[in-house]
């Protein structure tokens, strides 16, 4: 491991453990109405349009959009992927029917071509996106749908999260529309739709989202 890598994992090990800290928070009902159910809302439309069956939601927090797809759409399987561990055990007590896995984007347990699913909503921003999208489009069979929900980097409200995305020791960080659809399209996936995220009556500079669709 070279002293980029070490120091990446390192503040890599802050972020979850924040998120660990934080876990209860997120559950709030306020915060997950305003915040996350527009974006999961059309990933589980993405997903039920796609008919698919082997699913993995990566960064899926205390897995509220995870559990639901597991109600909702019963696939034959569905993973919860977290490196945060104490989102995970939020997670855990939510359902015992999805295959929750702690681990990072960037290196999935998954074997080639074992998915036809991989999503991931309000945690893009976190990862180092090459390689976890090359790990997306290793682990997706052909075909296979790929669809990323991550904040617009350009209001105000993203700016504490560039702030500390963008930092020599974490390549990642939120990055633009036109950003992403290259990023997807680098990485060998098939553009199919790109779209804001609507939050009726909130204006999208608010809380601005962009959910971006492709395929293996």
């Amino acid at each position: 491991m070279n002293s980029l890598e070490a120091r990446g994992r390192a503040l890599n090990h802050v972020v979850t453990d924040f998120f660990g800290q934080v876990a209860r928070a997120y559950d709030t009902r306020a915060l997950q109405r305003i915040v996350y159910r527009p974006p999961q809302d059309q990933m589980v439309a993405e997903l039920r349009a796609a008919g698919s069956r082997r699913i993995a939601d990566i960064g899926c927090g205390t897995g509220i959009l995870t559990a639901r797809i597991q109600r909702e759409l019963r696939p034959e399987v569905i993973y919860g992927v977290d490196a945060s561990e104490g989102m995970l055990a939020q997670a855990r007590r939510r359902s015992e029917q999805v295959r929750w896995v702690c681990g990072p984007a960037e290196q999935l347990p998954f074997a080639d071509g074992e998915l036809d699913a991989v999503i991931t909503t309000s945690a893009f921003h976190f990862f180092d996106h090459p390689a976890a999208l090359a790990e997306f489009h290793r682990v997706l069979a052909p075909g296979g749908l790929v669809a990323i929900a991550t904040l617009h980097p350009s209001s105000a409200t993203t700016r504490p999260i560039q702030r500390l995305t963008r930092s020599p020791l974490f390549p990642a960080h939120a990055p633009s529309p036109y950003d992403t659809r290259k990023l997807v399209e680098r990485a060998g996936f098939r553009m199919q739709d790109q779209r804001k995220v609507s939050r009726p009556p909130l204006p999208d500079f608010l809380v601005p989202d962009v959910i971006t669709v492709a395929r293996r």
